[in-house]
């Protein structure tokens, strides 16, 4: 099998578009649509699902990503040191992890390294998603908002979010004592259907399950953050994401509990990966710099 398909391949996998590979490899679109063809001929299997915007891998496409993207990658690095004179272009690092840990921390943090030439690709999604494509070979490095089970990805602790009670002002007075029984008769806002981060606060604050039906869903934290500022209810958020509102006095904790929810985000790889260069950077700036986070 020609290594310069399976390089295309590999390219279009972790980019999600024929046209942005293109651009990542210095071909033309018609040229990296042809490898592709002509691969899924070689293999008699179909590689991608054409999408009115970019493309989708099959699973046959994420097998074999898994299977060519450490060995490529080794195969880069290798190409690179052998090009004496010749300032040659890295692949770009493929980050994945949640929308608000990244904006409001990964990436002020990675902002540097870009400036010294790191090219990066971001993609924000849920967990399970993000470490399903870091086992597929899409991504270098998850941040994991889950702890990252079996032996293909290996995973260390980054930063710890702790989740605190909030609301807008005037909703205190309404309130008065906070119990999980008074907080009935408010609005939930959460990011999701399920109330994942409400449900744990409960739980370990309350000691109750909570049985409350959100108010207010938004898939977004920071759109979450938005509306409990505008007075739309209570929330439960990382307290990173709102330290500014609550120094401001926009929001105010409801509760400042001795022993608060703790979530772990964890930096995870795919094990046994080629090491590159400037994964290596990124890994350990991020390292270095969530101590302070």
């Amino acid at each position: 099998m020609d290594l310069g398909l399976l390089r295309t391949f590999l390219a279009v996998h972790r980019a999600g578009s024929v046209t942005a590979a293109a651009r990542m490899l210095g071909m033309s679109q018609p040229t990296v649509t042809g490898q592709i063809r002509s691969l899924e001929r070689q293999l008699g299997r179909q590689l991608f699902e054409r999408l009115p915007r970019g493309v989708a891998a099959t699973a046959v496409a994420d097998v074999l990503a898994a299977e060519v993207a450490g060995p490529l990658d080794a195969l880069a690095i290798v190409a690179e040191r052998g090009r004496p004179g010749v300032a040659a272009t890295a692949e770009p690092v493929h980050l994945g992890g949640p929308a608000e840990l990244l904006c409001e921390r990964v990436l002020p943090t990675l902002a540097p390294l870009v400036e010294q030439g790191v090219r990066l690709r971001v993609t924000t999604g849920l967990a399970d998603e993000l470490l399903d494509g870091l086992r597929a070979g899409r991504f270098d490095l998850v941040v994991s908002t889950i702890r990252p089970r079996g032996r293909t990805i290996t995973a260390v602790p980054l930063t710890d979010e702790e989740f605190v009670l909030v609301a807008a002002p005037g909703w205190v007075e309404r309130i008065g004592v906070v119990t999980a029984h008074a907080l009935r008769e408010v609005p939930l806002v959460t990011y999701a259907e399920d109330l994942p981060i409400a449900r744990r606060y409960w739980r370990h604050v309350f000691g109750i399950r909570l049985t409350t039906q959100a108010a207010l869903v938004v898939p977004d934290l920071r759109g979450v953050l938005a509306a409990v500022v505008a007075g739309a209810g209570v929330t439960v958020l990382p307290r990173y994401l709102c330290l500014d509102e609550l120094a401001t006095g926009e929001l105010v904790a409801l509760l400042e509990p001795d022993d608060p929810p703790i979530n772990t985000a964890y930096l995870a790889e795919r094990a046994g990966a080629a090491e590159r260069p400037h994964v290596r950077q990124l890994r350990e700036l991020l390292l270095h710099a969530a101590r302070s986070w």
